[in-house]
């Protein structure tokens, strides 16, 4: 089984969109896919409760912020998104039975600060050193070629992290998400440059 856990520090970071996205692609290529939601607001499984039959099932992973506990049996992947500021007892209870993080960043000033101190602190987390822990980076909300891209390419340069991939700005996420929907259950013509982008993270999670 693999476990996925979404985190940054900060509020709005795409977080959930990554969540749901993963878990779309996961259940079309027959897996068992697991989705919890450690953030009060319970936004990934209101994601869920909306999601219709007519695409493939994915699982309530029971998960709260008082009681965190490992996937269930019989799972194939796990996804856990997170709200912001995770930390303390908390991210040590999840970091138990993680075996991947993935941190999306946006190019903004704000985000990029919060994120430096997030990864000096997952760079102390003993599994991430030893390499239990694998833990790679998203740029989220890219727009190629503007100068806030270019200080996320500059900014991303000073962690010895992977740098997976840049998701660009585009409205398909804003408009699955109400529908219960990921990126991966939309038509593939259609989305066909986002899944080009979405592939380094697959394949980074799938052969590491």
């Amino acid at each position: 089984m693999q476990t996925i856990l979404i985190a940054n520090p900060k509020g709005g970071a795409g977080k959930s969109t990554v969540a749901t996205s993963l878990c779309s692609y996961f259940a079309w290529h027959n897996q068992v896919v697991v989705l919890g939601d450690l953030d009060r607001q319970q936004s990934a499984q209101h994601w869920l409760r909306l999601r219709s039959l007519a695409f493939p099932r994915i699982e309530a992973w029971a998960v709260d912020e008082d009681k965190i506990s490992a996937p269930p049996k019989g799972v194939d992947v796990a996804v856990l998104d997170s709200p912001a500021g995770l930390r303390g007892k908390r991210l040590d209870a999840v970091l138990k039975f993680v075996d991947h993080i993935l941190v999306p960043v946006q190019p903004s000033s704000f985000d990029m600060w919060a994120s430096e101190d997030f990864f000096a602190q997952l760079a102390e987390e003993k599994k991430v050193r030893k390499g239990k822990i694998q833990v790679g980076i998203i740029g989220m909300r890219v727009k190629a070629g503007t100068r806030s891209a270019q200080q996320l390419t500059e900014f991303f340069k000073r962690f010895d992290l992977p740098v997976l991939s840049c998701l660009r700005d585009t409205q398909y996420y804003a408009q699955s998400l109400p529908r219960g929907l990921g990126l991966f259950d939309l038509p593939a013509p259609r989305v066909a440059k986002d899944i080009e982008q979405w592939k380094p993270i697959l394949e980074w999670l799938e052969h590491d």
